[in-house]
This record gives structure tokens, C-alpha cells and sequence, in this order.
């Protein structure tokens, strides 16, 4: 993990570095010091959606350095510098044009978009704004997932606009051959990691184990899991913890995937996911036909036992979180110094409770099993009941899987009581189904 902070830092640093390179030696037009602000802010805007690309290409090196988690919460602040870069750049290079020309800025603005690649930049600018605005808190809970993520490939249309605008309108990259070399290799570098991670490795391993459903079983009123099948499901590399992106081909369209944990240690001859009903594809799920085909990218996630820095581990889990957490149970390598804390409302929810008991029992592990609703007299997760269920925690790796909320709550509670960070390992609800 060092090693990759060391590659990402060296990255950054080198780019940025380049970036001002071709501000300063650019050729800049002759027009005042704020259209030159707008142009540094155009290329900050296009390396920061070089970088956008890459945190969503999938690449290896990042995905099993630094987790799922991590790079969700990067892509999402890279996505809000992207934002404003957006409106800004647009602005300033408008008002630098209008006060060199001495023209209202309306009227410059109108000027401007009527050059072909001016217009489709700007279009590109309107995609940001509402894909953004459709990610924001308060119209994200009410977009299912399937259709939050249909509205994040109008970021693909994004991308397009953007490089026919960078490669008409970016005089900074066509000042000589090392200029274009190093732009567009750049360029070069980051969609070919998209194009491959995302779409040229997949096609590749879903043809070759042609996964199938091989049983689709209720849990409870509201979870299902499904059993998948395939060919050499061994040569996949997953892992206790980790997780797929899930297509059904035909029970849902193809640009509809959700993200499920494996609910299951991988075996070789099988994979197990469970998910509760919260959407449209997740309420269909328990109608999947056997042997219907299944296609998945992955695996994906750094939350495994690789990351492991202790021989005890302490499991924390939260409603349907419980997935990732009762896979890394089973996982051979846990060894038999294990706790387990399950976290539900009411004994009801508590799904795979009876999975998680037994594989407790052949191991030897302590699981409680925390229900109630949270208030002044029940705070499971404050640090004196975490000491007090388990008095060697900072000892212990911990792996925490639930709703946000959950989360921050242990990770809160595990920072005072001062468990080195390295030994905490978290992932989102949102992630484990």
C-alpha cells in the first residue's frame, strides 16, 4: 500500500506539474490576466477528468491497494473539483473575452457558443451540472440505484464532448511534438485502463466461466440469495469480502448492474450473493429462472483478509452488511480468535443469523447479537461497550460492514479508543447489497 500512495502521489505531482508546463509555454492568447485564469482552470479541468476516469477504470493496482471505499470517497470530491472547474472555467474565459473585447458578457457568451466546439463544451458543462445534481443528498434517496447509475453514463457523453473540445480548442497541447506526445498519451493511457478493466476484461471472463444461476433461495420476506455457477471458477481470484457488479441479461437492461458482496466464501465451484429488496432489479431477484445467465465484473475490493495486520479479528456488521462479514467467517484463514458483532433492529432481520452460529461454532468464535433501537439507553458502538465486549480491541484487526450511519458510528467509537488505523477496515452499506 505504501508502494501504491507512492505511485499515485508521483502521478499527481508529475501531471500537475506538466499542467503548468503547457499553461506557461502554451502559446497564451493575448487577452487579459482573467481569460488566462479561465485557460489554467480549462486544463485543470481536463486532468482532473483524466484522473476522474481513472478512478473508475477498475485498474488493479488501485482497487486492491486501497479498497472500494476509498476510491468511491476520491471520486466523489474529484467529481465535485470537476464540477466547479466546470463552471468556472467556462466563466472566466467568457468575462476575459467580453472585457478584452469590451462587449456585455451576455452577448459574448452568445458569440462564443456559436463555434461548433465552444458549443459542445458547454453542452458537456450542462451534463455535469445535472448528473451532479441528481448525485446531491436530497434527490439521491429519491433515485433508485439502478437509475442513479443510469444517469452517471451521461458522464460518458461528457467525456466525448470533452476531448473533441480539448482537441479543437487546447492550442496548449499542440504547441510541438512533445506537447501532443505527452497529452494525448496521457489520454491514451487512461482510456485504454477504462476500456480495459471495464469492458475488455469482463467480456473476456464472462466467456470464459459462463456463469448461470444455479439457485435462487428466500432468506426472508425481503432477502434472497442467489447461487451462481460456472466454469474454472477457481482462476477468478476472488476472495472472502469482496464483490461483483452484477448484470441479469434479461431480467434487467444491460446498463443496470448493482454492486453485491459475495455472501459466501468463494469455493471454487460457486459464488453466493444476498440482497435485500431495495430497488427494482433487487425486489426481482427471487424470480430469476435457473439457469439464466449471469454476467459479472470483478472481483472487486480491498476488504479482505490480505489486509489483515493482527491473528485476531474483531467482525462488525450491520443489517444486510452482514454479507461480506459472514464470506470472511468462513474465509480458512480467519483462524479461531475471532468475535462477531451483528447489529439488526429486532431478531427478525437478522439474516444468515443461523449460517453465521454455526460457522461460530466450528471456529470457536463469540457472536452477540445487538438489537434494539439506538437511544440513550442502547449506543452498542460507543467506545465503553466496545471496550467492554471486547476489552483487547486494539489488539484486533476489525472489519466493519453496515449503513453509513453504522459505520461512522464504529469507526467514531474505534478512533478514541485508539485502534491504529491500519487495522481498521471498513466498507459501505451501499456496496454489500
Amino acid at each position: 500500500m505504501i508502494l501504491a500512495r507512492a505511485a499515485v502521489a508521483v502521478f499527481l505531482v508529475v501531471n500537475l506539474a506538466a499542467v503548468h508546463v503547457l499553461f506557461l509555454f502554451g502559446r497564451p492568447p493575448a487577452y487579459n490576466l482573467i481569460g488566462a485564469a479561465g485557460r489554467l482552470l480549462g486544463l485543470y479541468l481536463a486532468f482532473a477528468l483524466a484522473v476522474q476516469v481513472l478512478l473508475i477504470s477498475r485498474l488493479p493496482l488501485l482497487d486492491r491497494s486501497f479498497g472500494m471505499d476509498r476510491l468511491t470517497r476520491w471520486h466523489r470530491r474529484t467529481g465535485l473539483t470537476v464540477f466547479w472547474l466546470a463552471l468556472l472555467h467556462p466563466a472566466w474565459v467568457i468575462v476575459g473575452f467580453a472585457r478584452a473585447g469590451r462587449d456585455p458578457v451576455p452577448a459574448t457568451a452568445l458569440t462564443l457558443a456559436k463555434q461548433w466546439p465552444v458549443l459542445l463544451g458547454m453542452i458537456a458543462v450542462a451534463l455535469i451540472v445535472l448528473v451532479v445534481a441528481l448525485s446531491i443528498r436530497a434527490a439521491r434517496r429519491r433515485l433508485s440505484y439502478e437509475a442513479w447509475h443510469a444517469v452517471h453514463l451521461l458522464l460518458y457523453a461528457v467525456l466525448v464532448l470533452g476531448l473533441i473540445h480539448q482537441y479543437v480548442e487546447g492550442t496548449a497541447f499542440r504547441t510541438n511534438l512533445a506537447t501532443k506526445l505527452y497529452w494525448w498519451g496521457l489520454w491514451a493511457f487512461v482510456l485504454g485502463a477504462l476500456l480495459a478493466n471495464r469492458v475488455i476484461v469482463p467480456l473476456v471472463r464472462n466467456s470464459r466461466h459462463r456463469l448461470r444461476v444455479a439457485a435462487v433461495v428466500p432468506e426472508s420476506d425481503d432477502v434472497v440469495s442467489v447461487h451462481v455457477t460456472g466454469r474454472d471458477l477457481e482462476k477468478l481470484g476472488a476472495r472472502a469480502g469482496q464483490f461483483f457488479l452484477w448484470r441479469f441479461p434479461g431480467h434487467n437492461r444491460w446498463w443496470q448492474v448493482n454492486p453485491f458482496s459475495l455472501s459466501a466464501a468463494p469455493n471454487g465451484r460457486s459464488l453466493r450473493l444476498t440482497a435485500k429488496a431495495v430497488g427494482g432489479t433487487t425486489a426481482g431477484l427471487r424470480d430469476l429462472p435457473v439457469g439464466s445467465r449471469v454476467f459479472a465484473e470483478g472481483p472487486y475490493g480491498a476488504f479482505t483478509l490480505d489486509r489483515r495486520a493482527r491473528t485476531a479479528t474483531l467482525l462488525i456488521a450491520g443489517g444486510i452488511g452482514v454479507t461480506p462479514i459472514r464470506s470472511l467467517l468462513e474465509d480458512p484463514r480467519i483462524g479461531d480468535d475471532v468475535i462477531v458483532l451483528y447489529r439488526v433492529r429486532g431478531g427478525s432481520d437478522a439474516v444468515l443469523l443461523g449460517e453465521l452460529r454455526n460457522l461460530a461454532a466450528a471456529r470457536g468464535a463469540r457472536l452477540h447479537l445487538l438489537t434494539g433501537r439506538t437511544g440513550p439507553g442502547n449506543q452498542p458502538f460507543h467506545p465503553d461497550r466496545l471496550r467492554a465486549m471486547v476489552p483487547d480491541i486494539t489488539d484486533r484487526d476489525v472489519y466493519v460492514c453496515g449503513p453509513a450511519a453504522l459505520t461512522e458510528a464504529v469507526l467514531a467509537g474505534l478512533r478514541r479508543l485508539k485502534v491504529p488505523s491500519r487495522q481498521v477496515h471498513a466498507e459501505l452499506f451501499r456496496l454489500a447489497g
